[in-house]
């Protein structure tokens, strides 16, 4: 009686997944709560993160080519040596937090989870060392004296359906991304995020960092919801063996 009890319980279930699954419409309109602001994360169930995007870099971000990013000289020659000698400096591989605009563009996923009385949004990565970073959405303003982090001092608010997330503070120990575009501490970042539809983010960012850059410049990628997905168990620290596979331009044949 007990295994007909347990067989029946798994095939209700199976079958209420495979309903769900059926009325799932990536397609359909964006997801709102109560009070009708736009969900950037998962439903009541927690369940559901954005993995990568169509983009061509890691994790589906696209960033302009470096011929069309107005570098200073020294933050181009500063790139170019990152370039020369393949990324081998890389923070991130050594399990730095993905700052900036840097933890929409690793693997692993991310949620974007609201929290209104708190006035507050996370943003909790799935990779790296499993980071989260606060949005304060009450309405403050950044705070005359900031210690540098990789994350810095987040303030948002909503126009129309786009969270706006403005952003300063930054330390210099992260990349931008993945090929190495370098900022300084004067970094200024404007998030710009929407979900036009159920299984599309949309995020676009524009880079104001007068010490490293002639001029502001932007960019924009979007994400694909994973429903009914969840974070893996994942540490960088454990059993971190990329970080000795980073060898520059050297050869591993001497």
């Amino acid at each position: 009686m007990r295994k007909l009890t347990s067989r029946l319980l798994l095939l209700t279930s199976l079958l209420a997944a495979a309903v769900s699954a059926a009325d799932y419409n990536p397609q359909g309109p964006t997801p709102r709560l109560a009070d009708g602001t736009p969900n950037l994360g998962p439903q009541e169930d927690g369940l559901g993160l954005w993995g990568r995007g169509p983009g061509p870099m890691v994790a589906g971000a696209d960033y302009p080519p470096p011929d069309e990013v107005p570098f200073k000289p020294w933050s181009r020659a500063l790139y170019d040596y990152r370039q020369a000698t393949l990324a081998k400096d890389d923070p991130h591989v050594r399990c730095a937090p993905p700052g900036g605009p840097r933890q929409f563009a690793v693997p692993f996923g991310l949620q974007l989870v609201q929290v209104p009385h708190m006035s507050k949004i996370f943003i909790h990565s799935g990779g790296s060392t499993r980071p989260w970073r606060e949005i304060h959405m009450d309405g403050r303003g950044h705070p005359d004296y900031i210690n540098p982090s990789y994350f810095g001092h987040s303030i948002g608010r909503w126009e129309g359906d786009t969270l706006i997330i403005d952003t300063i503070g930054f330390n210099e120990r992260f990349w931008l991304h993945r090929e190495g575009y370098p900022h300084t501490e004067s970094l200024h970042l404007v998030e710009r995020i929407s979900r036009p539809q159920r299984d599309t983010l949309r995020y676009e960012i524009t880079i104001d960092d007068p010490e490293a850059y002639t001029a502001p410049w932007s960019t924009v990628w979007t994400k694909t919801w994973e429903p009914d997905q969840e974070f893996i168990e994942y540490f960088c620290q454990d059993n971190n063996i990329d970080q000795f596979h980073m060898m520059g331009s050297e050869s591993l044949v001497q």
